[in-house]
């Protein structure tokens, strides 16, 4: 299992493909872990050294969490670094899209392309959510999962996605949503320069496909794809179809 020792954190992250290949850094949402990126791992691994990480305090990861999207890039960052990566490209999901892009703004020499899905350039909270995840994280854990999959979700998968929402510890919970609340690059989203491909459920909710309209709008020269039949959790609820977008762009930014 292999470890990395950031900011006197022990960090787990799970990486497949080749070394020598192109690096494709996975970096999941809130109350989340490295496991939402299974069938994406797979599908990059014949053309890219795709790496997933659990962020600190979720899965595998040390606590303590981050409570700003700022705190979650340096975590990034620092992976690049101790990984000996210059440049990579970043797959960022909901809190994870966010990470991704403060990365590609402050550091846009380290990101070789955007892969932003169902996230936005600001991600308010719904206020009964961020105020009631410490005291009735059941409840909020269902409200949840009801809001991050398309109607057609059947009860094996939506009772997984609860008790994998249940999995990180509330405190690390609120301090993800704590951080999505007040992240906010509007202003400055149409300053990313890197490659990018947007892609959104058709049926997401907590990150319409506004938001993804929104950024493909200001972002130079950025792809974006939307899907039907899926929610928020569009990489898990259509792999097939996220997988095909996701390799196409990858193979185009390694060529």
């Amino acid at each position: 299992m292999p470890f990395l020792n950031l900011a006197n954190q022990k960090i787990y992250y799970a990486d497949s493909g080749t070394a020598n290949s192109i690096p494709v850094v996975f970096i999941h949402g809130a109350a989340a872990s490295h496991l939402v990126w299974g069938f994406q791992m797979r599908a990059v691994a014949d053309i890219a050294h795709a790496i997933a990480l659990d962020l600190p305090g979720h899965g595998r990861s040390d606590s303590p969490g981050r409570n700003t999207i700022d705190g979650y890039r340096d975590v990034i960052l620092g992976l690049l670094d101790a990984l000996k990566l210059e440049r990579a490209v970043m797959v960022g999901h909901s809190m994870g899209g966010a990470v991704a892009q403060t990365l590609a703004l402050a550091h846009p020499d380290r990101v070789a392309g955007l892969v932003l899905i169902g996230t936005g350039a600001r991600l308010r909270v719904m206020p009964a959510i961020l105020e009631r995840v410490l005291s009735d994280v059941n409840q909020i854990a269902e409200i949840v999962v009801d809001n991050s999959y398309a109607a057609t979700l059947d009860a094996g998968l939506r009772e997984r996605a609860v008790a994998e929402f249940l999995a990180c510890a509330p405190e690390i919970t609120h301090g993800d949503f704590v951080a999505c609340n007040t992240f906010d690059i509007m202003p400055r989203i149409g300053d990313i320069q890197s490659p990018t491909l947007l892609i959104c459920g058709k049926e997401d909710k907590m990150a319409p496909p506004k938001f993804s309209k929104f950024l493909a709008s200001k972002i130079v020269n950025a792809q974006l794809v939307l899907i039907d039949n899926a929610g928020h959790s569009v990489m898990i609820e259509q792999a097939d179809q996220v997988n095909r977008a996701l390799k196409e762009f990858v193979e185009n930014i390694h060529r």
